[in-house]
């Protein structure tokens, strides 16, 4: 990655106001600006289980900021600073935590009007994807061919937005219902911006012998205007094979959060609280997953120090 700077850009001797506690992040008032702290706390078919993967919320919060700098010539984003370094994370309120913790995991950001969607893009027909096509072949209102496999690449990218349910399951959703929420020219326009997002990132990781096959992102307004906020292609928010592994038809180990929801599928758990216990080697294998993805995709190594 490039090389950053070790001055912080947040102001000094500003106290931070705890807004919300989401399921795996910190959300935090900050003079002007919000602190986003990403935990090592996991959430899988929207529950959040007992156990953390260690490291969890620096690979996410670097992965972002990665593809945030990469792609900002097709949008711009949230985001102000990554707290890189003690130094930086001294100059926050001791309320968000001990400084060694806030290193790496730790987003000050632009604050935003967030749209009510799911923006959700698709290269290969597999998850709640295949599903909805084994039903009814159709994605999202998209019809497809009657012959189409598991994992197989589709003709080209979809967009498939969905709803972000507050309680719950979000639910997936076509244009026309997307053009109710957020109004026709606006949908249009971060489905536009997220197929170019996918394109991008895509093609730089397939140089990397990595396939994303599908990914989501989350839009805001500021001054009127799109930003790309939260996270991108982290492997929380997307799922990434290696080429060596796909074919179509076959279900392929992942670098993501799909090695997780795997176990839990082999599992009796109905997918309700409370979270089943994640033994201790799905924990170490999920932790090995993500810095994998980390490395092979960035090119950097990952320290357990997060910079």
């Amino acid at each position: 990655m490039a090389k950053r700077s070790t001055k912080s850009k947040v102001a000094d001797k500003t106290s931070a106001v705890h807004l919300a506690s989401g399921k795996v992040r910190e959300i935090w008032q900050y003079g002007d600006s919000l602190v986003l702290v990403a935990t090592d706390r996991l959430s899988a078919y929207d529950v959040v289980f007992g156990e953390e993967i260690p490291d969890r919320g620096r690979v996410l919060t670097l992965m972002s900021q990665f593809w945030m700098s990469k792609l900002a010539n097709v949008v711009p984003n949230h985001l102000i600073e990554v707290i890189a370094d003690k130094a930086a994370a001294d100059r926050l309120p001791s309320a968000l935590g001990a400084p060694d913790y806030l290193v790496g995991r730790t987003t000050v950001c632009r604050k935003a009007q967030m749209l009510p969607i799911e923006c959700i893009v698709r290269g290969y027909l597999y998850g709640s994807a295949w599903k909805e096509y084994q039903s009814k072949r159709k994605v999202s209102g998209v019809p497809f061919p009657d012959n189409m496999q598991l994992a197989e690449k589709l003709p080209s990218p979809i967009f498939t937005p969905s709803t972000k349910a507050t309680e719950g399951h979000d639910v997936n959703i076509d244009m026309d219902a997307a053009y109710g929420l957020v109004g026709r020219e606006r949908a249009e326009e971060v489905a536009g911006i997220s197929i170019d997002l996918y394109e991008q990132a895509s093609s730089f990781a397939l140089e990397r012998g990595v396939i994303i096959a599908d990914t989501k992102f989350e839009f805001g307004l500021i001054d009127g205007k799109i930003v790309l906020c939260d996270e991108v292609f982290t492997p929380d928010s997307s799922r990434f094979w290696y080429t060596k592994d796909w074919q179509p038809g076959i279900d392929p180990p992942s670098l993501d959060k799909q090695f997780v929801r795997n176990y839990l599928d082999e599992t009796d758990w109905d997918k309700t609280p409370p979270a089943p216990h994640l033994p201790p080697d799905v924990v170490e294998a999920t932790r090995d997953r993500y810095i994998e993805a980390y490395e092979v995709l960035t090119g950097s190594v990952f320290s357990d120090g997060g910079h």
